[in-house]
């Protein structure tokens, strides 16, 4: 029976990083390797998404989907910006399994904007609480969400 240290079976090796392999894994299988891979990084952003970039598409998926990663992780993975102090720790405070119904990083005068994970990836979203307004991609999304909103007012 392996340790609980060790990175699960379905792996390979890329160089010094041991990178999940396609395919599912289970949810417990999933958590040893985010916390091999958190106990690598530390509490580096920067080098966590540069990891996250080697895993397959689906295995991200299902860490985005999960409560193994913060919001703020994701979002950092999908925008490479911090969004401030603020939205920082509100994203910090919520899972990442939170994205799929929309975590608010800020509500500015009427307008909220709002983070959330979609069958595409990751979107930034404005929003008058009723309706959506308009929805961002891309490194630039909540650089454009606030100038769309800056707009509008």
């Amino acid at each position: 029976m392996p340790e609980d240290s060790e990175i699960p079976e379905d792996t390979m090796m890329q160089g010094d990083t041991e990178v999940p392999d396609k395919g599912k894994m289970s949810y417990r299988e999933l958590s040893r390797t985010v916390d091999l891979l958190l106990d690598k990084v530390d509490e580096d952003t920067d080098a966590l998404v540069k990891e996250l970039d080697n895993f397959s598409p689906e295995i991200r998926d299902d860490l985005f989907r999960s409560d193994l990663l913060n919001a703020f992780q994701v979002f950092y993975f999908y925008f490479r910006e911090d969004p401030g102090d603020l939205e920082h720790e509100r994203l910090e405070l919520e899972p990442a399994s939170s994205l799929i119904g929309g975590v608010t990083i800020d509500e500015i005068e009427l307008l909220e904007l709002v983070f959330r994970l979609d069958t595409d990836g990751g979107v930034i979203s404005v929003t008058d609480n009723e309706q959506i307004l308009a929805n961002f991609r891309g490194k630039n999304a909540y650089r454009k969400a606030k100038e769309f909103i800056d707009e509008t007012l």
